[in-house]
């Protein structure tokens, strides 16, 4: 079965190792065997991992998109520190830990994206609702 992807003119998705940008029409195609798949709103840079949570995703990315072993030396020491700054996260890390461990690396990064929502909870309700801190949401990371 094969996946259909359309994306909108000069928009991008990785497509195993490899970065894809239509040019300046919309484009559709389909994307057919087993590669990892991240589409540009779902993609976050080292530049736009501007907090715990979101480095947590960033390592899961590299994990995906790379392989486990590749990024599993980062994200291990990422989880404990946040879990020592943010007890309460214990539910989430425990969900993502699950998905990683049974190899399911693309629904961990989807976990993650809500404990980046989570984080922002925090943050907001630590400065009364009036300050926003991390302005991006993962949708709106762009890889560079």
């Amino acid at each position: 079965m094969s996946l259909k992807v359309e994306l909108k003119p000069g928009e991008r998705i990785i497509i195993g190792t490899a970065v894809v940008r239509s040019g300046d029409q919309r484009v559709r195609f389909f994307i057919e065997g087993d590669a990892p798949i991240l589409r540009e709103k779902d993609i976050l840079t080292p530049a736009t991992a501007t907090t715990p949570a979101r480095k947590i995703y960033l390592a899961l990315q590299l994990m995906y998109l790379t392989g486990p072993a590749e990024a599993s030396e980062t994200y291990i020491p990422l989880v404990r520190e946040f879990l020592g700054a943010v007890p309460s996260a214990m539910p989430y890390i425990a969900r993502i830990n699950n998905e990683v461990l049974s190899g399911d690396l693309y629904k961990a990064l989807k976990t993650a994206k809500s404990l980046i929502a989570y984080e922002q909870e925090l943050i907001n309700h630590a400065f009364g609702g009036r300050e926003r801190l991390c302005e991006d949401s993962p949708d709106d990371a762009v890889a560079a």
